[in-house]
């Protein structure tokens, strides 16, 4: 981002909004002050406008035989789509399949299900290349498997997996509902992956460039999901509370503009992330890439080997370099990096992560200038 204050390298954490965004966030507060869920005519005009983003949302998505309702955020899709599925049809089944690298949302659920609950959760591992191919997935069904939640792109190493495949398969067993945490990948991919044969889908507002506070769950118009909030019975009653109507707008022209601009974005993105590569791959001695060879350009993910990266990440902070070590959501209380272990590596590599995630608004002058400064701050740190 061109700002001569600080370059803002923590992009997979939260992005910057779009000026077009806020500019809709702002009139919508101001314009759309009722209820959508009122009856007299402005409440009514704001639940039109609701339903018009979700039918554009679904329209950009390609996704006819879906609907959609808001959340807060992808957390709350996370979890309403994994213990509302389960919860909902325990009777058909209590075996659940996820991987050991999901975000910490959909890991926690999944706990939650097994302590309190007793569903039996496979937790597949990453194969060398970093990504949960469609065999291992197939391969761990059991009689009594009901869902598969897997994301599109991990949220620290960014590895890409093949959704497309493993839905594809998984639609030979109508028992099984396939949810998606799309939270890193709508947006930011070479090729825009087609989520058809998914049944539940996750999306994030402020991961394309909207507000913090709005996300989605997506789903096949013949899922049911037992709700976790009860209220008023918004959103097909799975979603009980007042629409963020200003919110909602937003969302909805945030990830207009990123499915619009995704491969122009793209295309500089990767520019930015092969240059990092590059020095990353010429220095080898100090420090260990732990993103694989295919992944989104929009995630890079290394340790240092000599160093601690807790200590590297302050000292770039301190020189306006904004960075990360794991995921913003369980940085402050995790060691290490439960997705590094999960790709093979070493505790010590685990526990001196940085990950640095790009946005459109970088540019090449930047990546230079981390370069600089993290050489320097390496030399200098004992």
């Amino acid at each position: 981002m061109k700002n001569n204050q600080f370059i803002y390298f923590d992009n997979a954490a939260k992005t910057i909004p779009y000026d077009e965004v806020v500019e809709v966030f702002i009139h919508a507060c101001k314009e759309y002050i009722a209820n959508p869920s009122s009856i007299h005519a402005l409440g009514a005009r704001n639940a039109r406008l609701i339903e018009q983003s979700k039918n554009k949302i679904l329209d950009l998505l390609k996704l006819k035989n879906h609907q959609l309702l808001f959340t807060s955020g992808a957390t709350e899709a996370n979890n309403l789509a994994i213990k509302g599925y389960a919860l909902k049809f325990k009777n058909r089944g209590n075996h659940l399949i996820t991987s050991e690298y999901e975000h910490p949302s959909v890991l926690e659920a999944f706990k939650q299900l097994e302590d309190e609950f007793g569903f039996e959760v496979t937790y597949l591992k990453p194969n060398i290349d970093g990504i949960i191919d469609k065999d291992n997935v197939i391969s761990h069904i059991k009689n009594n498997t009901i869902l598969v939640s897997l994301m599109a792109v991990n949220n620290e190493i960014g590895a890409i997996n093949p959704i497309e495949e493993i839905a594809l398969e998984l639609n030979k067993f109508p028992k099984i509902a396939f949810h998606v945490d799309a939270a890193q990948a709508i947006g930011k991919l070479e090729k825009a992956i087609n989520y058809t044969n998914v049944d539940l889908l996750t999306l994030s507002g402020h991961k394309i460039h909207g507000l913090v506070g709005v996300g989605a769950l997506i789903k096949k118009k013949n899922i049911n999901l037992l709700p976790l909030f009860s209220g008023g019975g918004q959103e097909f009653n799975l979603r009980s509370g007042t629409n963020d109507i200003a919110g909602i707008l937003a969302f909805s022209k945030a990830l207009e503009i990123s499915i619009r601009d995704e491969k122009k974005h793209y295309e500089k993105v990767k520019t930015l992330s092969n240059y990092l590569l590059n020095y990353l791959k010429e220095n080898e001695d100090i420090y260990e890439l732990n993103t694989p060879k295919v992944i989104n350009p929009y995630i890079i993910n290394f340790s240092t080997k000599n160093k601690k990266s807790s200590v590297v990440v302050e000292a770039l902070s301190n020189n306006n370099v904004m960075v990360s070590s794991t995921s913003a959501c369980h940085s402050s209380r995790e060691k290490e990096s439960h997705v590094v272990i999960s790709i093979g590596k070493d505790e010590k590599i685990a526990h001196n992560t940085i990950r640095v995630s790009f946005a459109y608004y970088n540019e090449i002058e930047e990546v230079e200038d981390f370069i600089n400064k993290l050489q320097k701050i390496m030399g200098e740190i004992r």
